[in-house]
């Protein structure tokens, strides 16, 4: 496919650009394949500025005059610009020729495949880590209980699993197949967690297909049995209602463990929201920030309506709720809910930033994010095809990544020496989950990626995040580590509006950096005049 059939108008000469923080500036208006190029040749700065045509979510088209025409460029960042543009046919092309390029869906055509970083090569290692490492470096640990299994080396037991996961050493593989056909999407118990200290575990999976007739499948009891290994119980944390479960279960085949079929096991509902209600609330919540009357019992309204803060309050409690049965009670935990591919992430990676310190530094953080949102199967492409200003219909776009980074956002505010990585780093993500130089959140599954060659033919973005000169920016100058778990108040009271994120392209956002900056290079200052 050539790019070149859907520019219409590659070069606009005398473009007026206006964008926050910034006057308005008049130059030349260049699109290519993957990007928008405004470069202001008039100014004694020569800016340029770049932006991905990934990251456009919504277009608006308006003719103040007759020989001129505006387009107000909403992005997937929530950043809103506006260009004015001589000749009305002109303008039309332009926007024509950006609709089309940035809601291309082809990934082999996307970016990454294009970027090609002056201090990287495709033949680095890409990913920080695999199940082989997480095994090696819990074997001593847990005296041989576990094992890896590579049942699914070709991808067609589970699509959305990586080949190789880790699973009781009881269990063999024979085994894991009629469990994969039990479970939906075949996305069969697997560890993800185990505790150093007592040597519980999270696993994770999908909802078991016991439907109307309430079927059931020893192998999928051997499992769970071999899971908790004749201690007294573990916990089963199912991120719906028990009514969601049980409508699942006479209308779509899904269901739950019974607690007859599963004795060892304790069932515990906790809803949370997903899909088009998630999306939908972030569409209010940026509406909300959006609104310029000033009329802050307004604003307030507009928020509390959103429901955001809802959703975070209630991903931080269930996930403490996790890490109090592994931690506190010492019992390990079973934790999916329909497919296991969103809110199953969602709270599994929040119990781990709470209890475990390594997953708290920079590169602990970035590991974590590796194994349990790209290896695990989270389908980034369709959850982050769209953000907040589209006007497209709602097809399976849902904010939970997003979500994750804001209640660690959360965290970080409440303990701000608790954790080794700084907000810059997660407002860098928050973007980059949308629209990205790097392969890192390309596609829907490892499977996928493996189709195209993501690995062979892109770079990763969390190998760009760890180099020196990134990781001095994304680092927290005040990380103390600390052992302990970390405990998040989920009061009311206690939850912010990320204005970081939210606010980041308002005068407060501004505000907001500029205060960061100054108190990183202070403290940086500080550091250096300890050292002599």
């Amino acid at each position: 496919m050539e790019f070149s059939e859907h520019i219409r108008t590659a070069n606009v000469e005398n473009v007026v650009l206006r964008q926050p923080f910034h006057p308005s500036t008049k130059g030349t208006l260049c699109i290519t394949g993957h990007h928008l190029i405004f470069s202001d040749r008039e100014s004694q700065s020569c800016r340029q500025v770049l932006l991905l045509l990934r990251n456009i979510d919504a277009i608006e088209k308006r003719a103040p005059g007759p020989s001129s025409g505006t387009l107000t460029i909403k992005c997937k960042d929530l950043c809103v610009f506006q260009l004015d543009i001589p000749g009305m046919e002109q303008c039309l092309n332009i926007a024509h020729s950006i609709e089309a390029l940035s809601s291309m869906n082809e990934v082999a055509d996307m970016y990454p495949f294009f970027h090609r970083p002056h201090d990287a090569s495709l033949q680095d290692q890409w990913g920080l880590s695999s199940p082989q490492h997480q095994y090696h470096q819990m074997e001593a640990l847990q005296r041989g209980r576990w094992r890896l299994s590579y049942v699914n080396g070709d991808h067609t037991v589970c699509p959305s699993y990586p080949p190789t996961v880790l699973v009781p050493k009881a269990i063999s593989d024979d085994v894991l197949l009629k469990v994969a056909r039990f479970r939906q999407a075949g996305r069969f118990p697997v560890l993800c967690y185990h505790h150093r200290k007592n040597g519980k575990v999270i696993m994770r999976s999908s909802q078991p297909l016991t439907g109307a007739n309430r079927k059931r499948c020893q192998e999928d009891e051997l499992l769970l049995q071999a899971v908790i290994d004749g201690s007294d119980k573990g916990y089963i944390i199912d991120t719906r209602s028990s009514q969601q479960a049980q409508q699942a279960r006479m209308t779509a085949g899904g269901g739950v463990e019974s607690k007859s079929s599963y004795p060892g096991w304790t069932r515990l509902h906790r809803q949370m929201e997903k899909g088009k209600a998630l999306q939908e609330s972030l569409i209010k919540v940026v509406e909300a920030c959006g609104d310029q009357t000033n009329n802050m019992d307004r604003w307030l309204s507009k928020l509390e309506n959103s429901k955001w803060l809802y959703h975070v309050q209630t991903a931080l409690s269930t996930a403490g709720l996790l890490a109090e049965c592994v931690e506190r009670d010492g019992h390990s935990v079973l934790v999916h809910g329909s497919e296991g591919t969103d809110c199953t992430l969602l709270i599994s990676t929040l119990a781990q930033l709470i209890m475990d310190p390594a997953c708290r530094t920079l590169e602990g953080f970035l590991t974590l994010l590796e194994r349990e949102w790209v290896q695990g199967g989270h389908p980034f492409q369709q959850r982050c095809a769209r953000s907040a200003h589209s006007h497209a219909r709602l097809q399976q776009e849902a904010p939970v990544f997003l979500l994750l980074l804001d209640c660690a956002w959360q965290l970080w505010y409440q303990f701000p020496l608790a954790l080794g990585f700084s907000e810059d780093l997660l407002l860098r993500l928050a973007t980059e989950a949308y629209a990205s130089d790097y392969g890192t959140f390309l596609c829907n599954s490892d499977r996928e990626r493996c189709a195209i060659g993501v690995k062979e033919k892109t770079h990763c973005l969390f190998q760009a995040l760890l180099k020196p000169e990134e990781r001095e920016l994304y680092s927290n100058p005040l990380y103390e580590s600390t052992e302990l778990a970390i405990w998040p108040s989920v009061h009311p009271q206690s939850l912010q509006l990320w204005r970081g994120f939210f606010l980041r392209w308002s005068q407060q956002g501004r505000h907001l950096e500029e205060a960061r900056d100054e108190m990183r290079n202070m403290i940086c200052q500080w550091g250096r005049l300890a050292v002599r």
